[in-house]
């Protein structure tokens, strides 16, 4: 961990206000190495590295709030939103931000914050092969009948 101090803009006035919430007050500035290899500024005192963030799902008709880890990918997120819609996985399309986003991204990096709104989509692939064999199942049994009558 690299640490760096830093200057200090403003001196507060107010003594009521000098409490550091449990951070050090010696004005030194954390960095880590994110997983992209970006150095950045370690995230305030109050910030949790195990932090959770509530995302909302919208599926155009409906809505689902799911708590889920702010370190998380998105495919972390499409099996607990699997579990929530019955949608598989691999038939889930994720947008966050008007972008789809691959099963590889963390919410974090991306920067899904807590309340965020997450849309849901069905793959349309997916979506006319399954009405294709509903189609076709539909045909199958409907032959039947009809040989039924004609005799």
């Amino acid at each position: 961990m690299i640490k760096l101090r830093s200057r200090k803009l403003f001196k507060r006035s107010s003594k009521l206000g000098s409490s550091t919430g449990g951070c050090s007050g010696n004005g030194d500035v954390q960095w880590e190495l994110r997983p992209g290899g970006m150095l950045v500024q370690k995230r305030g005192c109050g910030e949790e590295a195990d932090e959770v963030v509530t995302v909302r799902i919208s599926t155009g008709w409906n809505w689902h709030d799911i708590s889920i880890g702010a370190t998380a990918s998105f495919g972390e997120l499409k099996t607990v939103v699997a579990m929530v819609t019955g949608m598989e996985p691999r038939e889930q399309r994720l947008l966050f931000r008007g972008k789809e986003r691959e099963d590889g991204d963390h919410l974090h990096m991306v920067g899904v914050r807590d309340k965020d709104k997450v849309l849901l989509l069905e793959d349309p692939a997916i979506k006319e092969s399954k009405l294709r064999n509903m189609a076709g199942s539909h045909v199958v049994s409907s032959r039947p009948c009809h040989t039924i009558i004609e005799v």
